[in-house]
This record gives structure tokens, C-alpha cells and sequence, in this order.
């Protein structure tokens, strides 16, 4: 017999692939119109089997499309027939009743269990009502836009949310159809892209098909043979081609949620839906009647519908990673040593943690990749069936991390679980002008919030003192306490130009950092590998940084044996229109890196004193990076111009809770699911690629979820800042109501990362704090920035580093004094407090007075009196224009950003 994971993973291939029809409709693949021996084509064999019939025409075609495709894509599937295809017809015939290929296309047309499983999530992942499912199962086949199934183009969801601002009827940017990249993931202007053109619009779905054919033929064939291996890798190929495609274009819907997001809301459902019937025994035809029911029009209001509607039967499962800064920032003796890599791989060591932990839910509850949700900043989403034994399971899952951690981080640090049940009903978008799914998502986030509030559990539970007796006989006095963390055993010997010794987590921290650099693949195993291997096995779990199977030559014996749980692809983009797919499963948890490459004679002189790199793949150190923003002064060549400074950059998207519980005028749970991918893939997926392109001296510490910690170079480093928010509105389709905050902190090298961490949030607060104001009782924060300690809206900081350019074009024309330009930051200082001490209004008097002296000291000759004193006019004019007008006059205190950006650049 199969295991419980097998089946469900089955059930989830099926459900994942119940809308594969409309990419191969849309892409008219031939094979449907070959005709057999009697001419019919296979097509219209199809047609009565899938689709419903609704006055004398049949609807929804693409179901029966759907039948063909996967039977023309089975060669490049695990076994979809066989002896043994449980929970699906055993037999051999692919025409079997109750076949996995039948479940997947009869959800317009169910009638077996899996079926009806698998079309009640159809129905409850797009939010319908029961009596708008009967009236979308009749609907024709044309959108909101008026734009039929072949040509339209899908909708972005950030372009409809609303928290402050009016809304607009007109949606003017669509995603292009094509496959998954860094240029992809931003939406275009639908004037000028979608057309009416029928022709047209099918050969861009059957290039994309092609495509999609390719994709699939690059997973390993020798990872067929485990099917929940194999299913992780094609879920990221799926994403890779599906992730433009929409989902719903019938019944006059918005195509705004693509087919991979629907498709993968389906698959969380349709799995925990199943298997909360087959757990208790009872996935019967019993089960086939009672969703029968709930979704019968005439039976609606009945006890015996309403029983089952209401019904808790799913379970949602957070995670939450709590004290990420308090891990990736810990201090101890060595740790400035070591700043590079530990950042890299703390950093990166988190999502692994997380990764596992997600891993370990899943497989305690048999459950397949395709049920975890989201995973990203330090938080993940599983949906599981809601039962006994699931809650039981779970607290098992808790129980084991929270010992992990108490053995490595001593309670510093910790991955919490909180569980919800949800009932069918809870998933409807809308119910008499209320939203039930949007209530469940504030229980949710209400729910995660009390959970922070009971970590270890230790207020009913003895396992944390317990774990930390024996501490003190952990420690070996010849190897003394951990060098990098300060506090832990010491255990094993970090080599080095000073060896020291360092505790497993520390030294699986470094070597993280380390490999990075030179792979590409993780490696998830029960086994050890003893290949590049960390020493600390996560939650049970092996980690093993691999290069590809052809240089290795283990993954597919690995596979075979069972011992190969996962492997997980987290290479960075190498081009902005590349598909993001090398046929393994893809986890966007790596982050950008400088490093050294091949140096110039340039950057040798402007790293002259510091230590020299190993290697070109060494990452470059804080201290290297400091003095990238430095250059050769052109007048005097043996001078260098610029602070030696990094400037960190940390930042979050603004009223994140409020976008996802209020945003949308309607809320679904593939919705939920779409905007939680999208928003995690402009920091996740497109920053690292920005960094690598345009800004390479930039260190990405974190980016994933809403938010980002990034430490470069000062000023490359604030213009990496206003690439960002210029991206980020493009991202967002310019939405008003979708913006970051961020806080810029300039520091020598030299500071602890922990008291870079500190500042840089510290920047934070004061920015959000800044333009902060009320709505509705809520309070929100508002698109700002703080740098030099002086906050201010964005477009503010856009305009005053136009302000610094113009300042830096008068102070080389006029050779403006470095003592001048100090002044001016006293009057700025004067013109920030003119509230609170009206007499500061002084500071234009004072102003013209310096101007006047400035002019009188430069301009001493050039002709008679008169056009001596013109010439002064003129420059008091040039500067009291730009400086006391669209400067301090404008900006007040702000101003101050504009100076030190230049006097920064001036400084030797």
C-alpha cells in the first residue's frame, strides 16, 4: 500500500492540476482535434464527460482540455496508473471512474468523493457563496475587461487595494505572459499589450506551452520515483509558467489570481478536505453525499447542509520565527572577525531553520509540499485537516522545537506554532455586505499575535528548566565558551590566521556563509551525508550544500534509497528576463553577496592597508565596503574623496496588516495566497537581482515577506534606497496606498552589527512615526524615510537629493568654502524650530548676510564697479533661489540631508 504522504500527494497532483486544460486551450495544443478511426476528434470525446451541460450547449471546455493535457503530459509524470494508485482507481485503465486524471477534470462535473473534494475547493479557494457557484457554473467564457479567454491578461491585485484613497473602475496594468523572472514579476500597461486579437493571444499561450513542456522535461527523471520529492520540484515549475496565467475568465469575473495561485489553493484545500474524511474512516460515498448536499441549491438552509458547512474541518497552521535579530545579531568575542560570514549565514540559516521546521509539520502530518501556504520572513502557513490526532501531532512538532532551540539559542530564540480550525463557510468573500474570510484572516493575525505571548509554553510546562540541567557539564574547560557567541560550550575548532574555538551552531553559521559562495543546491536528507554537510541536524533534518547532479553524481541514489527528502534550488537570478527554474525545487532564500572579484589596480590602491582577499570569491569584508563609495579626487590624483562609511538600510512595507485584512474589496483565500507570493517576491526575488546588476556592493542581510536590512556603502547605499521605492511603486502598479518605509544609518565600519541593527530600526521608527496619522482608528504610517537622522516623506528625500546634485553643481562652479556650506547647516538646524522659537526665523537674515559676504570675498574683479556688483547680485540670486527657496526655505531641518550628502563626498 502507498503511505498516507503518497496519497495525499497524489490527491494534491490532481487537485494542483485541475485547471491544466486552460493554459492548454488557451495554447489550442493540436493534439485535442486528432481525430480516431472515426473521425471524432478527442476533443469532442471529451466535451460530454467534463463539462457541464447548460441550455443545449456545454460549458467550462477547458475541464475536458484537461483530460487531455495531463494524458499527454503523464510521460513526463510520476506513475498516474498502476496497480496501486491509492486513494485513486487501482486499475491499470486510464478511463477508470475514479482516476486520478478523472478527479482532476470532473470538478465542473463531479460525482465520485475525490471529485467533490477536489471541486468543493475549487469553489471555497475563489470564495463563492453556494448560490453564486451555480450561476458561475453557467457563465460564459468573458471577463470584467470584456476580454475573452484568450485574450485577456491577468489583473494585478495591488492595483485594486484600497486603504486611504479612492478607488478607480479603470484597471490599467496587466502581467505579461510570460514565464516567471526578475522583468516578469512587474505588471505593464495593458494599453499598447492586451489586444483583441485571438490569433495573436493563442500563439503567445503556445509559446508559453512549449516553454512549459521544456520545463518539465528538466527535473530529474530519477526523482519520479518519489513522488513527494518530485511533486516539490514541479510545483516550482508550475509556478515558473503558470504564475501570469488567469485563473477565472467566465461569469464577467476580474482575471486578478493566476492559475498557479489558484491552482495551489485548490491543492492546500482539496488535501486537508480529504484527509479530514479518510482520517476518521469515513472518505465514502457517505463523505460524496454530504459535499453533494452542502452545495445543493434546493437543499441550502437545510440542518443537514448547514451541519456540513459550518463545520471545522480545516486546520490553519502559522509558524513564527521570533528573535530573528536577537540570532542574526548576537555579539561575542570573534564576531567582527567574522561579520561577513555570519551575516551571510545567520541570515540564510534562518530561512533553513524555518524551511525545516515547515518540513517537519508537514511530514509529522503526512502532508505534501504543495499544503504549505507561504514560507517567507521568518513565517510560514500550512493548511491541515482539522482533527484529533492532527492537534496532538502538532503539539509533538512544538514540543521538539522549542528543545532544539533551548539546546543551541538557551531560549533566546524560537519557531512558535498556532493552530485555527476553519469551516467551509469561513472561506465565502462576501455574506450580506460582511466578509467571512476576512474575518477568519483577522483571527488569524489576532491568533498568531497571542501566540508570541506564550513561547516555551512555560507557564504549563517544566521542559525549559528541565533542559537546561546539566548545563554547566556541557562545557569542556579545555575548550572553553564559544568565541563567536560568548555564552555557548565550545565544540569545534575554527581554523583561521588565530584558530579559536566555537560552538556547532556557530561554526555551522560560518561555514553556511561560506558555501554559499560556491552552490547553488541544498540538500535535505534523514541520512548524513557527510558532503559539505552542517554538523547540527535541524529538527531531525540534514543539510548539504551541493553543486548539480552531474558534478556530485548523488542526488538520484539518494532519491532511490529514500534518504533524499528534498532538494531545493536557491541560486540568484543571472538575467532580468531569464525563467527562474533549473528543474529542482526553488526556495528564494538566498541573498546577495559582494565579493572581490578580479581587482584592479584601482581598487588595490583604494583598499591599500586592508587585509587582502584569499580568493576572488571572498566575500568583501564591512571595512572593504566602507571605502567602495570612495573616489580618486581628478585634480589631485593621489587623493581620495569620500568618508570611509557604510550606511545601513532597513525597511518595511507600511500597514501591512491593514493591506491584508482590509485592502481588498474581496478577500479569497487564493487571493490571500497570490498577494502573499507577490509580496515577498519584490524583496525576495527582485532585490538580490537589483543588488547583483546595479548595485554590487550592497550586503543583503535579510529581504523576503515585507521588509529588508541591507548595509553598502553610504551613498550608493541611499541611492539603492530611491531605487527601491521607485521600483516598489512600479511593483505596485502606483498604488498610493502600497508603500515602504525605511531608515537610513551611517556608521564607521568599525561598529558592532548589533549596534548597526539598533540604529538602522531606531531610523525606522523615527521615519514611520514621521508622517504617522489615524484612519478609522487605526493608525498608519505613511511612505517615509530618515537618513542623517532627519526624517522625511519620499518624495521629499527624491526632491532634496535633487537639491544636493544642484548644491553640487554651484559649489564646483563658485568653489563655494567648505566653511559656507557649514553654515548653511546651522540655518537649517534654525529653520527646523521656527515653530517652537519664532525668533529662529532670523536664520534668512543671517543667510543673505553670509551669501553677501561669500559673494564679496569671491568676486573682486571682472570690470567696472557697477559690473563687479551685478556679478555678486547675480550669485546671491543663484544661491538664495536654490538654496534659501528650494532648500532650507522648503524643507526646513530636512535640508540637512542635501548638505551632508555633499559634505560627506568632500571629506578626505
Amino acid at each position: 500500500m502507498s503511505t498516507l504522504l503518497e496519497q495525499s500527494c497524489r490527491v494534491a497532483l490532481a487537485a494542483l492540476l485541475h485547471d491544466l486544460g486552460k493554459f492548454a486551450e488557451r495554447a489550442r495544443i493540436p493534439e485535442a482535434e486528432q481525430r480516431d478511426t472515426h473521425g471524432t476528434t478527442r476533443l469532442d470525446l471529451n466535451v460530454p464527460l467534463y463539462c457541464p451541460a447548460f441550455q443545449g450547449r456545454h460549458t467550462h471546455i477547458h475541464a475536458a482540455y484537461t483530460a487531455i493535457a495531463m494524458d499527454l503530459l503523464e510521460q513526463h509524470f510520476p506513475e498516474l496508473v498502476g496497480e496501486d494508485m491509492t486513494p485513486f482507481a487501482p486499475w491499470r485503465e486510464k478511463n477508470a471512474d475514479d482516476s486520478l486524471i478523472n478527479a482532476a477534470a470532473c470538478h465542473h462535473k463531479p460525482d465520485t468523493f475525490l471529485q467533490w473534494a477536489i471541486a468543493t475547493a475549487d469553489r471555497l479557494a475563489s470564495g463563492f457563496e453556494r448560490e453564486e457557484f451555480a450561476r458561475y457554473n453557467e457563465g460564459t467564457e468573458e471577463t470584467s475587461t470584456k476580454k475573452n479567454h484568450y485574450t485577456a491578461r491577468q489583473l494585478t491585485l495591488f492595483e485594486q487595494i484600497r486603504l486611504d484613497s479612492a478607488g478607480t473602475n479603470r484597471l490599467e496594468w496587466r502581467y505579461s505572459l510570460k514565464p516567471l523572472s526578475p522583468e516578469t514579476i512587474f505588471p505593464c500597461k495593458a494599453d499598447g499589450y492586451e489586444q483583441d486579437d485571438k490569433e495573436a493571444a493563442q500563439q503567445e499561450y503556445r509559446a508559453l506551452w512549449t516553454n512549459f513542456i521544456g520545463g518539465l522535461r528538466a527535473i530529474p527523471p530519477s526523482h519520479r520515483g518519489r513522488l513527494p520529492l518530485w511533486l516539490d520540484h514541479f510545483e516550482s515549475c508550475w509556478l515558473t509558467y503558470a504564475h501570469a496565467i488567469p485563473a477565472a475568465t467566465a461569469f464577467g469575473v476580474k482575471p486578478e489570481v493566476s492559475l498557479y495561485d489558484h491552482s495551489k489553493a485548490v491543492a492546500v484545500l482539496a488535501v486537508a478536505l480529504w484527509r479530514w474524511y479518510a482520517d476518521q474512516g469515513t472518505a465514502t460515498d457517505h463523505a460524496r453525499d454530504q459535499l453533494r448536499l452542502m452545495w445543493d441549491r434546493a437543499r441550502q438552509g437545510t440542518p443537514e447542509a448547514e451541519q456540513i458547512w459550518h463545520e471545522p474541518t480545516f486546520l490553519f497552521i502559522q509558524g513564527d520565527f521570533w528573535g530573528i535579530q536577537d540570532f542574526i545579531f548576537a555579539i561575542g568575542g570573534e564576531t567582527q572577525r567574522q561579520a561577513a560570514k555570519l551575516l551571510r549565514g545567520r541570515s540564510f540559516y534562518v530561512s533553513l531553520l524555518m524551511e525545516c521546521a515547515a518540513l517537519k509539520v508537514l511530514e509529522s502530518l503526512n502532508l505534501p509540499s504543495t499544503s504549505q501556504v507561504v514560507n517567507a520572513a521568518g513565517k510560514f502557513l500550512i493548511v491541515a485537516p482539522h482533527t484529533d490526532q492532527a492537534i496532538d501531532r502538532l503539539r509533538a512538532v512544538q514540543c521538539e522545537l522549542n528543545q532544539w532551540f533551548l539546546d543551541h539559542t538557551f531560549g533566546q530564540s524560537g519557531i512558535g506554532l498556532a493552530w485555527l480550525p476553519a469551516a467551509a463557510s469561513d472561506f465565502r468573500r462576501s455574506d450580506q455586505g460582511q466578509s467571512p474570510f476576512r474575518d477568519l484572516m483577522t483571527r488569524l493575525f489576532e491568533q498568531l499575535e497571542t501566540a508570541k505571548l506564550q513561547r516555551f509554553d512555560l507557564c504549563r510546562s517544566n521542559s525549559a528548566p528541565a533542559a537546561f540541567i546539566g548545563f554547566l557539564d556541557r562545557f569542556d574547560n579545555t575548550k572553553g565558551v564559544c568565541a563567536i557567541d560568548g555564552r555557548s560550550p565550545a565544540a569545534v575548532r575554527l581554523e583561521g590566521d588565530q584558530a579559536v574555538w566555537v560552538s556547532e551552531l556557530a561554526y555551522d553559521q560560518i561555514m553556511t556563509g561560506k558555501w554559499l559562495a560556491g552552490f547553488d543546491r541544498i540538500l535535505i536528507t534523514r541520512q548524513n551525508l557527510d558532503h559539505q554537510t552542517l554538523r547540527l541536524p535541524l529538527f531531525g533534518y540534514w543539510v548539504s550544500f551541493t553543486a548539480d547532479e552531474e558534478a556530485t553524481g548523488r542526488f538520484g541514489k539518494e532519491a532511490a534509497s529514500g534518504n533524499l527528502v528534498r532538494a531545493w534550488d536557491f541560486s540568484l537570478p543571472v538575467s532580468e528576463d531569464r525563467p527562474l527554474w533549473n528543474g529542482y525545487a526553488r526556495r528564494a532564500i538566498n541573498a546577495y553577496v559582494p565579493h572581490f572579484g578580479d581587482m584592479s589596480a584601482y581598487d588595490e590602491e583604494r583598499y591599500k592597508g586592508l587585509e587582502r582577499p584569499a580568493s576572488e570569491e571572498e566575500p568583501k569584508t564591512l571595512n572593504h565596503l566602507a571605502r567602495d563609495d570612495r573616489r580618486r579626487d581628478p585634480e589631485k590624483p593621489e587623493r581620495w574623496s569620500g568618508v570611509e562609511a557604510l550606511m545601513t538600510l532597513k525597511g518595511d512595507v507600511d500597514n501591512l496588516g491593514l493591506i491584508f485584512q482590509k485592502g481588498l474589496e474581496q478577500p479569497t483565500f487564493a487571493k490571500m495566497a497570490a498577494l502573499s507570493r507577490q509580496m515577498n517576491a519584490f524583496f525576495a526575488m527582485w532585490l538580490p537581482w537589483a543588488c547583483r546588476n546595479a548595485f554590487p556592493n550592497t550586503y543583503t542581510v535579510f529581504a523576503g515577506g515585507d521588509d529588508f536590512f541591507l548595509i553598502g556603502p553610504w551613498r550608493s547605499t541611499m541611492r539603492l534606497a530611491q531605487h527601491m521605492r521607485d521600483k516598489f511603486c512600479e511593483y505596485v502598479a502606483g498604488n498610493p496606498d502600497i508603500h515602504f518605509s525605511a531608515g537610513l544609518s551611517m556608521t564607521k565600519p568599525g561598529l558592532p552589527i548589533r549596534e548597526l541593527a539598533r540604529r538602522a530600526e531606531e531610523a525606522l521608527e523615527k521615519a514611520k512615526e514621521h508622517t504617522s496619522k489615524r484612519v478609522n482608528g487605526t493608525v498608519t504610517h505613511k511612505n517615509a524615510v530618515t537618513c542623517f537622522d532627519v526624517p522625511a516623506a519620499w518624495d521629499d528625500f527624491d526632491d532634496l537629493i535633487t537639491r544636493e546634485a544642484e548644491l553640487t553643481r554651484l559649489t564646483a562652479e563658485h568653489r563655494l568654502s567648505t566653511g559656507y556650506l557649514y553654515d548653511l547647516l546651522a540655518f537649517t538646524e534654525m529653520a527646523g524650530k521656527v515653530t517652537e522659537r519664532p525668533e529662529n526665523a532670523i536664520w534668512h537674515s543671517r543667510f543673505a548676510y553670509h551669501t553677501r559676504r561669500l559673494a564679496e570675498t569671491k568676486i573682486k574683479r571682472g570690470g567696472s564697479r557697477d559690473a563687479i556688483e551685478r556679478q555678486r547680485r547675480a550669485l546671491q540670486e543663484a544661491l538664495a533661489s536654490e538654496i534659501a527657496g528650494n532648500g532650507i526655505g522648503k524643507h526646513g531641518a530636512a535640508y540637512k540631508i542635501a548638505l551632508f550628502t555633499l559634505l560627506y563626498q568632500q571629506r578626505d
